[in-house]
């Protein structure tokens, strides 16, 4: 295998996909997408389907989409710990999950996030923005009643479900924090955070969080 992938280390869904390298300890080469590699955008752009990262490129083989680049992984490394599993009702609810934290932890946070990019929205929408925190604690309250006390998301075994998880929980709690009334679920973020894999993918990131348009908290 050869390894490469485009992205940026502030990115959510390049966590996603770095979480998941370095948890099978894998060689790869990051292509960073800024200003000083031009060169990287202009691949990312010429072979995405629609010029998003994160991009996996195995020796000339393409892939698109963090679940799809995890998947992918797991079928290139038999040898080592899967993250998705087979055709069993546990896969499917790992699957699940996955969509769950992309769509449902994630999608609310990018909104509340781009309310506040000024040259997307010059006059955040506090409509707007309400209501996705009460989608936000609407999910946290399902996580907390549907979330082991122990382990992780699906169960004792690390899965793409908590790849999906921790870039989702670390912004969502950044934007909208996990009320004291959710103790299941802020544990649940913690333990993650102490993973090595996903504290290396923290760690990548600290240089960039002043990037973060609401201002990056004094935590984590």
């Amino acid at each position: 295998m050869t390894l490469t992938l485009y992205g940026h280390p502030f990115s959510s869904y390049t966590w996603k996909a770095l979480i998941a390298l370095y948890e099978k300890d894998l060689p790869f080469t990051f292509a960073m997408l800024d200003g000083e590699h031009p060169e990287y955008g202009e691949r990312l752009t010429a072979l995405s389907p629609v010029g998003k990262f994160p991009m996996l490129d195995d020796g000339g083989n393409i892939y698109t989409e963090a679940s799809i680049i995890i998947e992918y992984l797991d079928r290139a490394t038999p040898d080592k710990p899967p993250l998705v599993g087979d055709a069993s009702d546990a896969t499917l609810y790992i699957r699940f999950l996955d969509r769950l934290f992309d769509n449902y932890v994630m999608g609310p946070t990018q909104e509340i996030v781009g309310q506040h990019i000024p040259f997307l929205t010059p006059v955040p929408d506090e409509a707007r923005i309400a209501r996705e925190k009460a989608a936000l604690d609407k999910i946290y309250a399902w996580l907390e009643s549907h979330l082991p006390e122990q382990g992780w998301a699906a169960g004792d075994r690390f899965t793409l479900a908590d790849c999906a998880a921790a870039p989702s929980l670390f912004y969502a709690d950044w934007v909208h924090p996990i009320a004291a009334e959710y103790p299941r679920l802020a544990a649940y973020r913690a333990r993650l955070l102490a993973r090595p894999s996903i504290a290396r993918a923290v760690d990548g990131a600290r240089p960039y969080r002043h990037l973060f348009p609401l201002g990056a908290p004094d935590k984590d």
